[in-house]
């Protein structure tokens, strides 16, 4: 049987790169896929987009009153999977789909429930520089990993990556909080106050700069340090009830 997978899919004015983004999704093969679109009130003509051309490409559309950021759209998201196994895809181009195989091995071989994407394994980071909007991104994204592994007894390379994979079964479990990109930091700290192991694999990036269209800030790094610390020493509510 193949596996079946849940792609949630975040998405604020991206009218550029959607409905790409969605192609490529479904041409990947050998996995049946469903595909969760969450517009975060785009007001760039992407809503519009999704209602006159995507509607038949994906399974659920659910559109935001407000904008409320990466996180929410991943809780809005939460209870309509229906797959085995969940992907987090962002809805520009950086992270291609063609890696969901390598993303989704190690669940299906039983080596553990949650795999993260990373953009730095077996690569050297200051020559694949070109590949990230600026050096002071590429430090913070290694300190704050570090950080993160350190509180959390992980051992991760690239803890803030957008390509986060889990069983779905425990994914549905999680109780998430975050409305912002502090869901990455958030999940990862939960699922390891509940002592799951994550494994990395090595993935394709492409990021891409300001200018277009990449919306994660320095502050975002700040308040990755304070969720850290949040969900690790604070709040110990990790599961739904």
């Amino acid at each position: 049987m193949l596996p079946y997978l849940s792609v949630i899919i975040p998405c604020y004015n991206e009218k550029k790169t959607i409905e790409i983004l969605i192609d490529k999704v479904l041409s990947v093969k050998k996995i049946k896929k469903e595909i969760i679109l969450v517009d975060d009130n785009s007001n760039d003509g992407t809503r519009e987009l999704i209602k006159k051309k995507l509607a038949n490409k994906v399974n659920k559309i659910i559109f935001h009153k407000k904008n409320t950021g990466k996180g929410s759209c991943i809780k809005s998201a939460q209870k309509y999977v229906n797959g085995n196994i969940v992907v987090i895809q962002d809805a520009d181009l950086e992270y291609d789909p063609n890696d969901y195989h390598k993303l989704i091995k190690p669940i299906l071989n039983n080596r553990c429930k949650i795999v993260y994407g990373s953009r730095v394994l077996n690569k050297n980071i200051f020559e694949d520089l070109k590949n990230f909007s600026h050096w002071v991104r590429v430090m913070g994204n290694y300190f704050l990993t570090k950080f993160s592994n350190f509180l959390n007894k992980q051992n991760l390379t690239d803890a803030h990556t957008c390509y986060k994979v889990f069983e779905a079964s425990l994914f549905k479990k999680i109780l998430l909080k975050e409305n912002n990109f502090n869901f990455c930091p958030e999940v990862t700290t939960k699922l390891s106050n509940l002592n799951y192991k994550i494994i990395d694999v090595p993935i394709s990036y492409f990021g891409r700069n300001y200018n277009q269209g990449k919306k994660i800030s320095s502050i975002d790094g700040i308040r990755a340090l304070i969720t850290i610390l949040k969900y690790r020493f604070f709040d110990k509510n990790n599961l739904k009830n």
